[in-house]
Formats: structure tokens, sequence, C-alpha cells
């Protein structure tokens, strides 16, 4: 819900540049009751309404209006020198914003997982127009549809998702979709856009039955996303793939995974343990450490939002202090200490007001450091997995992506499947195209939502003949 992480999980734990959470004192405020409007991302359309409560303080939920219009409680709501501060505990998000001398605006940040995006809004405002998304298909679609669940035996939950199936009796190659970081639904919605509905679409359109899946504990799936790692979503993925193999209209011997940013470091291990798995897509798949693509997205994203350049090289200091301090410490109360205690020294450069930002946000923060998911992402090494990779993969990079970059990533990728053995590998990076494979400018995630492409048309083709190549009935 709300800005996801670009399919990649952006934490700025530790960081010098953290925005705070939402102040405790109750402040009885007033003049800031109404329904306001905003726009996150340049397209994710959402309303504030604040309301008095009954004890005399302040009460509020937010509402997405292109992500299912669901009303989002709001927690720790305040008002202090015309700044107004609030969290939405649901999605882990922060919100902080100067509401002006005439209370009819709010100019401000939205701050979730680390990632900050400007967000303003207006009181009483008209709802904004919704976004453009010319490539989101309509109904009636020309092939079938069907709504699906299986278990997840090994870890006890249950994954629901949707099955696009081409017309006719079948049996059909198929293809798995995996999201990236975050918990995400099965069109691994953002900012606007349905990445795998398009996805799906399109394939389908080709001749391939398709499954998208919701991750565990979102939507129709069961389970605690928030404790389980890579190496956990990799046996919901290999349910997928027991349930298509059972299913009498596909065929089980053409059976292949997509997968983005982390999808795309997990389809691999999937690859690895099943010899059902006939084929892997990675788009912006990361072949180095989680240490080392977390550094560089944080440093090349501050670079690209004009952040100056004494802040990018504090932030790498912190990052590489709690790097060290993660790699000492396996208990995790003992690293949560020292996490603080180091970020709390990083942060003493800083102004006064910028360290009482820094401070809202900071337990939070290094909670999600110091989480499961990070820890094993952080020490895992695709390319170590990769080489043991021996069906066919077709590895896509975008040139402008500033979360997995085509620089770093490219050449570990094509030496660890080349000193693997593999004999059927295509690796390329597509020129102008950011995380999300849109046509973009700079490649920043500010960029994402104001886009109207969702996935550029090119790589939707270099995907849909390179599949429809490796499915072919020999």
């Amino acid at each position: 819900m709300l800005t996801k992480t670009g399919f990649g999980r952006l934490i700025a734990a530790t960081l010098v540049l953290a925005w705070g959470a939402a102040m405790a004192a109750d402040t009885r405020p007033t003049g800031i009751e109404g329904t306001w409007q905003g726009i996150l991302g340049g397209s994710l359309r959402l309303t504030l309404h604040v309301l008095k409560a009954a004890d005399g303080g302040l009460s509020a939920d937010l509402v997405s209006l292109d992500q299912g219009g669901t009303k989002i409680p709001v927690q720790s709501l305040s008002l202090k020198d015309q700044t107004l501060s609030l969290n939405v505990d649901a999605v882990k998000g922060q919100y902080v914003g100067k509401l002006n001398a005439t209370a009819t605006e709010l100019t401000g940040t939205w701050t979730q997982n680390g990632q900050s995006l400007p967000l303003n809004f207006k009181r009483n405002d008209p709802e904004p127009p919704a976004a453009r998304r010319p490539q989101d298909p309509h109904k009636p679609y020309p092939y079938r549809e069907e709504e699906v669940s299986y278990p997840n035996t090994r870890a006890g939950i249950k994954l629901a998702g949707t099955l696009t199936l081409p017309k006719g009796a079948g049996p059909f190659p198929a293809a798995l979709l995996i999201t990236g970081s975050g918990k995400q639904n099965r069109d691994e919605e953002l900012v606007g856009h349905k990445p795998f509905l398009v996805l799906s679409d399109y394939l389908t359109r080709r001749g391939i039955a398709v499954l998208r899946v919701d991750d565990r504990g979102m939507g129709g799936s069961t389970g605690d996303f928030d404790k389980a790692t890579s190496a956990d979503f990799a046996t919901d993925v290999l349910a997928g793939v027991s349930f298509l193999k059972a299913r009498s209209d596909i065929r089980p011997d053409r059976i292949g995974l997509i997968g983005h940013s982390e999808g795309g470091l997990i389809a691999p291990m999937v690859a690895v343990q099943s010899p059902d798995v006939a084929f892997i897509v990675l788009m912006a798949g990361t072949s180095v450490s989680g240490e080392i693509i977390l550094a560089a997205q944080q440093s090349m994203i501050l670079q690209a939002n004009g952040t100056p350049e004494a802040e990018v090289h504090a932030n790498e200091a912190a990052l590489k202090k709690a790097f060290v301090i993660l790699r000492e410490e396996s208990d995790p109360a003992k690293a949560r200490v020292r996490l603080v205690q180091s970020a709390r020294g990083s942060a003493a450069i800083l102004s006064n007001d910028k360290r009482a930002d820094f401070e809202k946000s900071l337990e939070q923060e290094v909670d999600t450091l110091n989480g499961p998911w990070m820890r094993y992402f952080l020490k895992y090494d695709p390319a170590l997995t990769l080489r043991k990779v021996t069906c066919p993969v077709l590895a896509l990079f975008g040139e402008l992506d500033l979360q997995v970059p085509a620089k770093l990533n490219r050449a570990p990728m094509e030496a660890a499947l080349q000193a693997g053995g593999n004999h059927d590998y295509t690796v390329r990076v597509l020129p102008g195209l950011n995380h999300l494979f849109q046509q973009a400018k700079t490649g920043s995630p500010s960029e994402y939502g104001a886009i109207e492409e969702t996935i550029n048309p090119a790589a939707l083709k270099i995907m849909g003949d390179w599949v429809e190549a490796h499915t072919q009935v020999k």
C-alpha cells in the first residue's frame, strides 16, 4: 500500500537523512480538521480525513484512491508549531507536513521504508484525476482468468493468486511471477502501476499461462511476512511450481519463473532446488551481495535527488558502520543497542532540526535493518547460486536503474553463469529504462508514479519472444 520500495526494499536505517515519525505528544490541535487531497509520486491519489475525537484530540484515516480505496487508520497524530506529524503503522509510513498560514495547504514529505517522497495536501480540493495507465488491460479479456489457492505445506500457509490461461484446451507452457521486496499483492502494485497485471496480460495473449500470487500475509495469502526471508519466499514459489505441475492444462516440462528485483534473486534459488523449473527470467535481479547493493542504491538515489555530497558521504559511512555491527553481532538484541548508538554518533553532525527528525524514526529504522529479512539479504551472495543454475536464463537490466545498477550487476551475472557452465543464457542492458523497466529521465524512484508507461513495450517484447522461443515443443 502507498509507496512500495520500487520493487526493491529501500531501507535507510541509521541514515543521517531519515525523516521522523509522528510526535508522541497530544497537543490538542485545532484548525487541521477536515478533508485533504494530495498526490504522491506524481500519480497516487490520497485523501486524508482529520476528525475531532471524542476526548477533544484528533483522529484520522488515510485513503489511497488508486489502491482499492480502503481506509487506513492513522496513529500518533499531532500538530505542533504548524507542523503536522502522523504515523500510518499498517504500511510503516510517516508524514510530516507544514500547515500554511491560512490552514488550506500542507507541504511535506512521506517516508516509508526509508524512502522519502514529497507529498502536499490541499483542503477540500476536488479529487485529483486518476493517473493515466494506458497499458492496464480491461475486461473482457481474450483469455480465461481463474482465482486459485494452494498450500505451502512446509510453511503451513495458504497462497492465493490469479491464473490466466490462453483460450483452448492446452496444455500450455506457464510462467510464475515473483514479486520484489516489501509486502506486495499479486499485481505488484505501486504508485498506481500494476506491472504484473500488465506482464501477465501480455504473455497470456501470446499463449503462455501466467500465475501471479499475493505475497504471504497479503491479500488472500496467509502467513507472517515480517518474519520471513528470501529463502522462505523461495518455498512459496516452490509450492506454486508444484501447483502448476499438478494441473492437466499446464505442460509440466514448460514451467518457468519470472522474478523482478528480489524476485530475480529468488528465481535462481528455486531453479537450483527444483528440476521442474524449465527457464528463468530475471528482471533487475542481483548478482552481488546485499551489502554492496544497498550501499550503491542509497548513494545513487540520494545523488539523483540532489542531496549534498557531504551528506551522501556521511550516509555511506553510517551504513558501513551498521554493516560491521550486523556482521559482528548475531544476537539481534545486542546488535540493536550498538546500531542505535552508532546511528546517534553519525547524527552528531546534523543541525538540531535534522537531528530531531532523525530521532523520530531511528528505532523503527534500526529494527528494519536488524530484522531477519535484511540480515539475510545483506549476507546472501547471489553469484554462488547463479553458478548452479543449469536451465536457460534471460537476465535484463535497465540502464538507468538506481536500485539494482546494471554496471554493478551485469558482469558478475555473466561471470557466474559462465563459471557454472550454463550454455543458454542472455544478459542485456536496456537503454533508457529504470528499475521498473519504464522509459525514464534519471531513473530516480521519485519518477515512477509520474511516468504513464508501466513496462516499456520493447522490454515486454524481448521477454515474450524469449519465453516463446524457450517453451515451443521440440
